[in-house]
């Protein structure tokens, strides 16, 4: 099966979501999705204006009243395993998003020692060592130890960005001193000297407890929601030891099958091949360098060679590990690694990621729906609309029917590539084709086997037939800046 993920939210999404979506699943069946990637359920520090990603409380999926409320910014707890169910029953796999780096919102302060270090180079020191107060004990008095008495406090945190002296709020990145030590642990990114610390309260992995603690969570999330795999944030700032640790535990322990997809975000494919080693392939990640190809191949438009489009990437390199797309919620417009692919290109992007041999594309929520959001920037709303992809159904309906069999690729020239689907014993397969400029053509021949075989582009961008002669043998068109799936008449 072609399987293909849709990451089903985006970052100003407004509603409730677990509901949204459970209504939509018998429509994304149809449309050949397989896996949905649901942002975090657990409790923020900011209540409902949070995403996810400012955890305060692991095991409060919309249950408990905290942090202003039951429910999360995208529903109750009950709707989120509603919800799963739903998708079950289509045949949909749900892959929860996890986010393990740090908790927010601490609900107690704590005398502690810490020394502060330079945020360019955090292994250096520019401070004393000195006594703060920071709030770096959790205890969830709203929860009242139903599912986990685990209190956490800062043995269980490595480093921290605000703290209290004299009265006075300091801002920075503080290193915690415990018994683990009064430096970060090495086992993460160099980036900056030592990329251990990202925000809130830092999550010591080198305390045993803590790691026992995570193991207990996620043996109860994955029995409790029945998710049939992880999306693992921020993986530049966690232990590999713990993870290899962790999600060893997870794939002997508690369900085989889970699989684990991992943000490691750098535009360094060998930086990404890297960390896949190190994880011995327990994890799939994203291809951030491909994304970023996408992003400049849209920028340049004429000037990007196409022919290069795939150099650097993990689908190039690693294709078994790497998950494709071409926008996400850290990347739209006003976020803080703001990419936009421009939109013209977006159907050339989603060809490549969807049609071609290995990939296991990730689709985005906006682009399959559209989304109009406001942020504010320098003081000033600004008004972002993402209008969907219209194009995107029928490519996804081309990787069900037409993305099978033996890939050949014709990326010879700068403007203009293609690459062939050779099928199987029931059907051809497709002849895909792109230009980033003036209308384009290839000859391309497909063996007698296809001979005096008559072709129609899926997509209906061009409107022509075109029919191979005795050798199997044809041009294929392409209009300026476009697409077009060829595939037989016969098998529509």
């Amino acid at each position: 099966m072609n399987g293909v993920i849709i990451q089903y939210f985006h970052w100003y999404y407004n509603g409730n979501l677990w509901n949204e979506f459970a209504e939509n699943v018998s429509y994304l069946k149809d449309l050949g999705i397989t896996a949905a990637w649901l942002p975090p359920a657990t409790k923020c520090n900011l209540g409902l204006e949070g995403r996810g990603y400012d955890v305060y409380d692991l095991y409060d999926l919309g249950e408990f009243d905290q942090k202003g409320g039951i429910p999360t910014r995208y529903g109750t707890k009950e709707e989120y395993i509603n919800a799963i169910e739903k998708a079950h029953e289509q045949g949909i796999a749900v892959y929860a998003d996890i986010v393990l780096n740090h908790r927010m919102g601490g609900d107690e302060a704590e005398k502690i020692n810490v020394h502060k270090v330079d945020e360019e180079n955090r292994n250096l020191v520019v401070s004393d060592t000195f006594e703060v107060l920071a709030q770096t004990k959790f205890t969830f008095p709203a929860r009242k130890g139903k599912y986990s008495e685990f209190i956490w406090d800062y043995h269980c945190f490595s480093g921290i960005d605000v703290v209290q002296k004299n009265g006075e709020e300091l801002h920075g990145i503080f290193k915690i001193h415990n018994e683990y030590g009064t430096e970060w642990t090495d086992a993460v990114s160099h980036q900056f000297g030592n990329y251990d610390y990202l925000m809130g309260a830092d999550v010591e992995y080198r305390n045993p407890h803590v790691i026992q603690e995570m193991k207990n969570w996620i043996k109860w999330y994955l029995e409790t929601t029945k998710a049939d795999g992880l999306r693992l944030d921020a993986l530049k700032h966690l232990s590999s030891d713990f993870l290899k640790e962790w999600i060893t535990y997870i794939k002997t322990e508690v369900n085989p099958e889970c699989f684990v997809l991992g943000e490691f975000w750098k535009d360094d494919v060998e930086k990404i091949a890297d960390f896949s080693d190190k994880m011995n392939d327990l994890i799939s990640c994203f291809d951030a360098p491909l994304h970023y190809n996408f992003f400049k191949a849209s920028q340049e438009a004429r000037d990007y060679d196409l022919s290069q489009i795939l150099k650097g990437s993990f689908l190039d390199q690693k294709p078994v590990f790497s998950v494709s797309f071409v926008e996400n919620h850290d990347t739209q417009k006003l976020q803080a690694l703001e990419s936009a692919v421009k939109n013209w290109f977006k159907p050339l992007a989603y060809a490549i990621i969807l049609l071609s041999e290995d990939a296991y594309p990730c689709i985005f929520y906006p682009d399959l729906f559209g989304a109009e959001y406001t942020d504010t920037v320098d003081n000033k709303d600004v008004k972002i609309n993402m209008p969907k992809i219209e194009l995107l159904p029928k490519l996804l309906e081309a990787r069900q029917h037409f993305a099978v069999g033996e890939q050949i690729r014709y990326f010879d020239h700068p403007n203009c590539i293609a690459w062939i689907r050779k099928g199987n014993d029931d059907v051809f397969g497709c002849v895909t084709i792109i230009s980033n400029s003036d209308e384009g053509f290839k000859e391309i021949s497909l063996g007698k086997e296809n001979a005096n075989s008559t072709f129609k582009d899926f997509l209906n961008q061009r409107q022509e037939e075109i029919k191979t002669d005795e050798d199997g043998k044809a041009i294929f068109r392409v209009n300026p800046c476009s697409v077009s799936v060829w595939v037989k008449v016969d098998t529509i």
